[in-house]
């Protein structure tokens, strides 16, 4: 799909070893207005401190998104501040626009320097390579440890939103969730695209967990550039953007790594939606639900104790728990084993303790996550 006034591009820098893909481009023909959640984690990495403040500095408004893999530049002081500052000063005289209306983002190994002269150098390339048709390039531009690449598009009224996201572990997140960013040909101010990215966010992104850890550079940015000429209403809106978040989140699960199956979690019954949130998310990060889920071992005396170690106090000490529709009972054990042998599974709770209820995405855990992460930086 195009979206109209934006176009992107993807080049190898020499960030990664191999030529991998590994510096990526979004531009906007006219300022976007943009929207965008960070990582709560304490180690905020340095693009994103230079992207929060020119977003305030620039009124919300953008030109480019400059994102690479292979390095972070997090954890690394002064002068990853300066490196990140530097990258979008030289993307903003190539392209003509002011250093504030470039937003910069990075992903990979903590604790790096990161090799601006390689970001220099190819930024050239990188602009010349700008096309509407280059999403996929993007796409592949900004993984890590994912081994496919994850776009989600949409339209509706005359509107499009296409996006894309990397993510396959540390992923539990707090406000946002890896690297993400979304383009819309919407016209919107930005009260309304911040109030849609929250909706949206809060049940896609932050619904999903593959190993309970959350990264120092988690950002989702949504740009509208309003070159459609439509104004759609914020609910209607709303729903796109939730749609093209979820197909995005939901992909960051199955791609989890090492993760051999996939699960949606509902959980019914809760004292309100945030509670169910929250047992949800407690129960999605739990290494001892995970494991059984990957060991098909209807243990639901797992579910039961990561729902108390939720901190959500209930109003019932009755929990029903159901896997793919069958109730967990010492007769449905055997059934219910067999069930957790699939791909894809869905896992119900239900608390007796109000109307609250939510959806949340997980993973199970692996012998290959344990391999992927031992051997991660060597």
């Amino acid at each position: 799909m195009i979206i109209q006034g934006f176009k992107t591009s993807a080049v190898a820098a020499g960030l990664k070893a191999g030529g991998a893909l590994d510096l990526g481009l979004i531009w906007s023909a006219t300022p976007a207005v943009a929207a965008a959640v960070f990582t709560q984690n304490a180690f905020i990495a340095a693009p994103l401190v230079i992207s929060k403040k020119h977003l305030q500095q620039a009124d919300h408004r953008v030109r480019a998104v400059l994102v690479n893999s292979g390095n972070a530049n997090a954890a690394t002081g002064e002068e990853g501040i300066r490196a990140a500052e530097e990258c979008a000063e030289r993307l903003a005289r190539e392209i003509g626009c002011e250093a504030k209306e470039v937003l910069v983002s990075s992903t990979g190994v903590i604790g790096r320097r990161l090799p601006v002269d390689r970001i220099r150098a190819s930024i050239p390339s990188l602009i010349s390579g700008l096309l509407p048709t280059n999403i996929e390039l993007l796409a592949r531009g900004i993984m890590t440890t994912d081994t496919v690449p994850k776009i989600a598009t949409t339209e509706a009224g005359g509107v499009h939103i296409a996006g894309v996201a990397k993510g396959a572990g540390m992923i539990h997140p707090d406000m946002a969730t890896m690297l993400s960013f979304v383009m819309t040909d919407a016209l919107l101010p930005h009260a309304e695209l911040d109030k849609a990215l929250r909706y949206a966010i809060h049940r896609s992104f932050n619904s999903i967990s593959v190993d309970g850890d959350t990264s120092t550079n988690d950002m989702v940015v949504v740009l509208a550039n309003g070159a459609s000429g439509v104004r759609p209403q914020v609910s209607d809106f709303q729903q796109m953007l939730l749609q093209v978040c979820t197909e995005l989140a939901t992909a960051i699960v199955r791609d989890g790594e090492g993760a051999s199956k996939f699960v949606e979690l509902t959980i019914e019954g809760a004292p309100s939606q945030e509670a169910a949130r929250t047992i949800g998310r407690t129960i999605a990060r739990s290494p001892l639900v995970k494991t059984a889920i990957y060991g098909a071992d209807p243990n639901w005396g797992r579910i039961v104790g990561a729902i108390g170690n939720s901190g959500v106090r209930l109003n019932s000490d009755r929990v029903d728990v159901y896997i793919q529709g069958v109730p967990i009972s010492d007769a449905t054990l055997e059934d219910a084993r067999q069930k957790l042998t699939a791909r894809e599974i869905q896992i119900r709770v239900v608390l007796h303790s109000g109307s609250g209820s939510a959806r949340v995405w997980m993973c199970d855990l692996t012998e290959q996550y344990i391999r992927i992460n031992a051997d991660y930086t060597t």
